[in-house]
């Protein structure tokens, strides 16, 4: 039988943690009182080379996406926005808001931002340096971002909080599905009856960043954290509320140019849905599929950087491994595992990776892969994005 692949692709994770950034243009002075305003943006084509067990690849250049930035800098005040622009099959057949957030300065260190902004949960924003990302970004725990405020303050003991209260999840914005057109992994309102219809707000995260210094050295850096997020799941079909009991340990090391970054931790939802008690359906680029309500994700990513190869070339190899570990009898779980190189040169940025999956939504799986899972064969990916920023 022919497998229903969800048709989502490259568009699904943003830049990683290694891409550079550029300037833009600026009206006005950052350390002026009016403060200054930059636009800025990118561009993206991509290659594909699908083996999924029939044919399935685009092996052709494609246009991915059109991105602007917005971003605010004053002695005091700080924002930034972005919108994005998907295609699909044509020319913004999906786009969405990611970030749009403002933020004030209480002295160098200590700040608090409202709006539209990536939650404090795990290492960062991203735990890894691939394009494609881990399947915990699939999950809606990496690279997540919801409507709320965060406060940001750092002890002299070389530790960093967050402290955070989102009212509500990012939203829903222009595709063809009728509530997973968004950035970001939510629980969402199925177009499917049979499915789960829900709802989550009231996220309450805080997270807890500490640099060993007595194992660091000039050359070696070494942090350890960990962090909690508490939520409300709105059940629309039964009129009664769960819960979202989410947690997350963190480990960074550094050494040179070697980075080493590991994230694991527990996921346990409760829908209080009676035909979809062990999973909930979820949505992100403009398509649904559920996700097991309780279980264990990971991630292991290990990059190096090869700075100034020749001229401003820089060379950043990484392998990123990644799962979840589901706890319903009878659930497979899911893998996705990648390597790959990041090719940097002034405002071009080439990555060329390689991806190996089971159980995956978004590399040759179907709708239930990260829930039951699918047929649990490996799904081989080649993905090639090219990044011109401006």
């Amino acid at each position: 039988m022919k497998k229903a692949y969800l048709k989502i692709g490259f568009g699904l994770v943003s830049i990683g943690m290694i891409m550079p950034t550029f300037a833009g243009v600026t009206i006005g002075d950052p350390q002026s009182k009016l403060g200054a305003l930059t636009v800025s943006g990118a561009v993206r084509a991509n290659y594909q080379d699908k083996h999924y067990g029939e044919p399935a690849s685009d092996q052709k250049l494609k246009f991915d996406a059109a991105i602007l930035r917005l971003g605010y800098e004053s002695p005091d005040w700080f924002g930034k926005a972005e919108y994005r622009c998907y295609q699909y099959d044509t020319f913004c057949d999906f786009s969405t808001l990611v970030t749009g957030y403002l933020g004030y300065r209480f002295n160098s260190t200590d700040n608090v931002t409202v709006g539209l902004q990536p939650i404090p949960f795990g290492p960062g924003r991203y735990w890894d340096s691939s394009f494609y990302a881990s399947i915990n970004n699939t999950m809606g725990l990496q690279d997540a971002l919801d409507l709320g405020v965060n406060y940001h303050f750092e002890l002299p003991s070389a530790t960093k909080v967050d402290l955070a209260y989102f009212a509500i999840d990012g939203g829903n914005y222009h595709g063809a599905s009728k509530d997973a057109a968004r950035y970001t992994a939510n629980v969402v309102t199925s177009s499917d009856p049979l499915k789960t219809d829900l709802n989550e707000k009231n996220m309450w995260m805080a997270r807890v960043d500490q640099e060993l210094k007595f194992l660091s050295t000039d050359d070696l850096k070494i942090s350890l954290g960990g962090s909690y997020w508490y939520s409300e799941i709105e059940n629309e079909k039964a009129s009664v509320d769960g819960t979202r009991n989410t947690w997350a340990l963190f480990n960074r090391i550094n050494y040179k140019n070697l980075n080493v970054v590991l994230t694991g931790g527990e996921q346990s939802i409760s829908n209080k849905d009676a035909l979809s008690p062990h999973s909930s359906t979820f949505g992100s680029f403009d398509g649904e599929y559920d996700i097991a309500n309780k279980g264990y994700f990971y991630t292991l990513d290990t990059s190096y950087v090869f700075k100034n190869v020749r001229d401003s070339l820089n060379v950043t190899p990484y392998m990123v491994f990644s799962g979840f570990n589901k706890k319903e009898q009878g659930f497979d779980d899911s893998q996705r595992n990648i390597v790959g190189v990041v090719w940097d040169y002034k405002n071009v940025s080439l990555y060329t990776e390689y991806l190996m999956s089971k159980n995956d939504p978004f590399v040759g799986g179907t709708g239930t892969s990260l829930a039951a899972g699918d047929d649990g064969k490996w799904n081989k990916l080649l993905n090639v994005m090219l990044v011109y920023s401006f």
